[in-house]
């Protein structure tokens, strides 16, 4: 049992490992509550999948997940394959978005859940859309934080519109340059460095004789809502998994087509982006959005903004997430 606080509440929640498909262990953590890995499938309909982003971890959801069970909810998160305490591929080199899709399927098939909430942050965005627009039963509805309907593939980042620097570009090139940035620093720092460079409304973009790491200012501090505390248990998983896999995905393998057309996701969605976040600057991302033009494949779709949110609203304004999270829940539970 683990024991997680997050502002004046706690949870207890289950830790356990389960292996999907017989290819990869993940480590999950589950609300405690009165849910049972073995509990009748029929109960089972009010379930919250958290799929975490970059540089974030199953602890990133902390705070969402006390606050979905504590209103009745199963919630449920876990370390990304090849992230924290889940276990590395054997095979890092030949992994795809294909495999984080194919995880959120086994791991649903392995607990017996039929149905599922499905809320992913950054790049945990991209196979909770997948999974609903490929298996729509399975789906109630999707939270989205920071990133709309998007698949991997040559066009998911026009990279080729942002100078050389670019962050996601410099951390797509070939295994070797990324890895010695990083290496320069304890994950500790590396951590507190990318938190601190990606809170910001600017694209980390470095200069020709500058790596990604060289943009952070040692004089700044932690955000408010990002404790020592918080810093060490992200340390601590990553610790453990190290950075080779993150790289590969989300940044290897962003523009490797998965195979995936016409993809339309019909379940009701909730998208949440901050007004701070830097994302809003990748190319043609504001339009996309402000326009409504990703209502082309996300139909049901509403889309709220935040004021002063940043890439990290999930833990900067946990708040105003879990209502925005709790309603869309009440609005379309099954």
């Amino acid at each position: 049992m683990l024991e997680v606080v997050a502002g004046n509440a706690n949870i207890t929640l289950r830790k356990t490992i389960l292996r999907i498909f017989n290819t990869v262990n993940l480590n999950i953590l589950l609300t405690e509550s009165p849910f049972c890995l073995y509990e009748d499938a029929a109960k089972r309909s009010n379930v919250v999948l958290f799929l975490h982003g970059f540089p974030e971890i199953w602890y990133s959801w902390r705070h969402q997940m006390i606050a979905v069970a504590n209103n009745g909810y199963r919630a449920i998160a876990y370390d990304c394959r090849g992230y924290g305490l889940s276990e590395q591929p054997a095979e890092l080199e030949k992994a795809t978005f294909n495999d984080l899709v194919e995880d959120v399927v086994g791991l649903l098939d392995s607990l017996a859940i039929n149905k599922v909430f499905l809320v992913g942050k950054d790049f945990g965005g991209m196979p909770a859309y997948i999974v609903a627009a490929l298996h729509p039963d399975r789906v109630a509805g999707v939270v989205s934080l920071g990133i709309p309907f998007m698949l991997p593939g040559p066009a998911a980042v026009q990279s080729h519109l942002l100078p050389e620097g670019f962050y996601v570009s410099r951390w797509q090139e070939p295994v070797g340059r990324a890895e010695k940035d990083f290496g320069r620093f304890d994950v500790k720092s590396v951590i507190r460095n990318i938190y601190i460079l990606f809170c910001g409304s600017e694209i980390p973009v470095a200069a020709k004789d500058q790596e990604i790491m060289d943009l952070f200012d040692p004089a700044i501090p932690l955000p408010s809502w990002f404790s020592e505390e918080d810093l060490a248990v992200y340390a601590s998983l990553y610790e453990k998994s190290g950075f080779c896999f993150p790289l590969q995905i989300p940044y290897r393998t962003l523009a490797v087509d998965c195979g995936y057309t016409d993809l339309k996701v019909s379940a009701a969605t909730l998208l949440v982006m901050g007004e701070k976040d830097y994302v809003f600057k990748f190319p043609g991302m504001g339009d996309y959005i402000r326009t409504g033009a990703v209502k082309h494949f996300v139909p049901d779709l509403d889309t709220v903004y935040i004021a002063e949110g940043n890439h990290f609203m999930q833990e900067q304004f946990p708040e105003q997430i879990n209502q925005l999270i709790l309603t869309f829940l009440g609005k379309h539970g099954i």
